[in-house]
């Protein structure tokens, strides 16, 4: 642990700055835990936000950009040839906050085929804007903007232009508050709002002056917290498909040793466009069929499953991984003396993404009424910790 903030300080990646709206000490003791998605009146009441309506100003910017900060918009997509869309605006790199204003653009484009296209730019400080009464940033010449119900998406990335729009179909969601706290000696959090849980997508796509129009169904987040993730959470399992009529949003956090790796699940179930569930804490996750990657090190379940069971509603939803989409390690991003003192301290953080097959079943008792199967669900695992021994 001391060789591990050592490396922090040294790489800059943890420091720690808040600037968080701290809930009462009653929040903690309600919530029984040292990670928690705050949920109590109080907290509602401090954050200045309603249990039964989100606000369009709730996607706009929600931090200063400054030292400590970070904030993004992200945009997800499944088109009708089977392709993979992934978009997302940063005003900085996550891992490492502390440093000074830096947007980024990413794109991320899987073919059936196999084949695929990354791009990461980063931009200066000064061509960066964001409204803080809704979702409108600017990055150069690219935009990301709308009102949680319609947004439009530019990007201009060397020889890739995409221009989209998305339509929510399923209302804007968050679990509870949408912001998770982490409280120890100190207390931080990590906020996150599904604007669009579900929606549909069209626009164009030209690559290499061939420009073809693409349409599909689509979802935008958007997060921001105080401190680095990495500081927070151990690792994380994410995940949002459409099932037939079904929309899930589904997630299994793991909070990093210092919060006692207490977990926070979040789930969210929509039929025919109205959410029918979404309370955590009727949640089981399980993991199955577990393997060791061998590129990143870290254990990915080929399954994962996530059993919602409130008494008089039961659903199971079931990923079943077919092939990854990206395998990134964070080292080696890093380069110079902190490639050296990366590889020295073991700092080993990674991030993969998986496609394949979804499901929904319902139950009524223990009699399985319905199955839905989907294919082309997008989730991911974020891993910041070091693997279990074996």
């Amino acid at each position: 642990m001391m060789k591990k903030l050592f490396f922090v300080k040294l790489t800059i990646f943890l420091l720690v700055f808040s600037f968080a709206i701290s809930c009462s000490a009653s929040q903690g003791q309600a919530n029984e835990g040292t990670a928690f998605i705050a949920k109590t009146d109080d907290c509602y009441q401090k954050l200045g936000i309603s249990k039964s309506q989100i606000e369009s100003w709730e996607d706009g910017m929600r931090t200063t950009g400054g030292k400590g900060s970070y904030e993004w918009w992200y945009f997800d997509s499944t088109l009708k040839d089977g392709s993979t869309l992934v978009i997302a605006f940063y005003t900085k790199d996550s891992i490492h906050p502390d440093m000074p204003l830096e947007p980024k653009i990413t794109l991320d484009l899987n073919r059936p085929d196999g084949t695929s296209i990354h791009k990461d730019l980063k931009f200066n400080a000064n061509a960066f804007s964001a409204s803080k009464d809704g979702c409108d940033v600017r990055i150069g010449t690219n935009t990301f903007s709308g009102d949680l119900h319609d947004y439009t998406i530019h990007v201009e990335i060397d020889d890739i232009k995409a221009d989209l729009k998305l339509h929510g179909t399923v209302p804007s969601w968050r679990p509870a508050t949408g912001y998770s706290f982490f409280k120890n000696k100190d207390e931080h959090y990590f906020a996150w709002l599904p604007a669009v849980p579900q929606g549909n997508v069209e626009g164009t796509l030209t690559i290499n002056g061939n420009k073809q129009s693409i349409t599909g169904v689509g979802y935008h987040d958007h997060n921001w917290g105080d401190v680095s993730m990495m500081d927070l959470i151990h690792d994380w399992y994410w995940g949002r498909a459409q099932i037939g009529n079904y929309s899930v949003i589904s997630s299994y956090v793991v909070s990093a040793d210092k919060y006692d790796s207490k977990p926070i699940p979040i789930f969210m179930l929509a039929r025919d466009g109205k959410i029918i569930a979404d309370d955590s804490t009727k949640v089981k996750f399980t993991a199955n069929d577990v393997y060791t990657d061998p590129y990143t090190g870290k254990p990915v379940a080929n399954v994962i499953v996530y059993d919602y069971n409130d008494g008089s509603n039961h659903y199971r939803i079931t990923f079943k991984r077919e092939k990854d989409l990206l395998r990134d390690r964070f080292v080696d991003h890093l380069h110079g003396m902190q490639h050296i003192l990366a590889k020295w301290f073991n700092f080993d953080g990674s991030y993969l993404r998986f496609t394949g097959q979804a499901t929904v079943e319902r139950f009524d008792g223990d009699k399985v009424i319905e199955t839905v199967n989907e294919n082309g669900a997008v989730w991911e695992l974020m891993y910041f910790g070091h693997a279990p021994k074996k």
